[in-house]
């Protein structure tokens, strides 16, 4: 069971991020502040969920949240910045545009880049374990497949309806086949060695 809070007095915001490995598209983050008090039974780390479910806990969440935030880095600026920055940019991003400024931050992973003044807890598959954490990874990974529809509509041949621009086989293939495109991440090394020839 996700546990409500790491501390109870403090104003805590939840951070992650989806799309770190993917080929293809921006890193999205998501910061939330749940009331103390929140529960849904299907509340759980967004890797866990089906899309459904996914797509069910999302206006719940932004409904019943007292605050949230989505943002993002397009490809672009992952290649210049690396994808590492380019995830902790996104979460300061998302924490900038939040309505209420929280006095504690509990981030998914084991890593994290000091925000303002405000304490931070790096919590290592936090998602799975803390309700604010896997609200931001709910509403980070659904912001983030709804994007990568609208490009999968520009470049269908990529199937990034089905892959979201990870390495899957398809994925694989088709930049095999169609070399990358604008949205692919060129910093990845993902272009076949036999493509780097001309």
């Amino acid at each position: 069971m996700l546990q409500s809070f790491f501390n109870k007095k403090l104003v805590e915001a939840g951070l992650d991020e989806a799309g770190r490995g993917c080929y293809a598209g921006p890193v999205f983050a998501a910061a939330v502040i749940l009331p103390k008090n929140f529960y849904h039974p299907l509340l759980n780390d967004s890797k866990q969920l089906k899309e459904s479910v996914r797509n069910l806990l999302r206006p719940i969440i932004e409904k019943e949240s007292i605050a949230y935030a989505v943002a993002s880095i397009d490809n672009d600026e992952i290649d210049i910045i690396n994808i590492l920055q380019a995830s902790f940019k996104a979460m300061h991003l998302a924490l900038d545009a939040l309505s209420i400024i929280p006095e504690s931050l509990l981030v998914d992973g084991n890593r994290f880049k000091a925000y303002k003044e405000i304490s931070h807890h790096c919590i290592v598959e936090g998602d799975g374990k803390y309700a604010s954490i896997a609200a931001a990874s709910i509403l980070a990974k659904t912001y983030r497949d709804e994007y990568m529809q609208q490009l999968h509509d520009e470049f269908p041949h990529y199937g990034w309806t089905s892959n979201k621009g990870y390495g899957t086989a398809e994925h694989r293939r088709a930049i095999e086949e169609h070399g990358i495109c604008k949205y692919h991440r060129k910093s990845f090394n993902i272009i076949p060695a036999q493509l780097q020839i001309f």
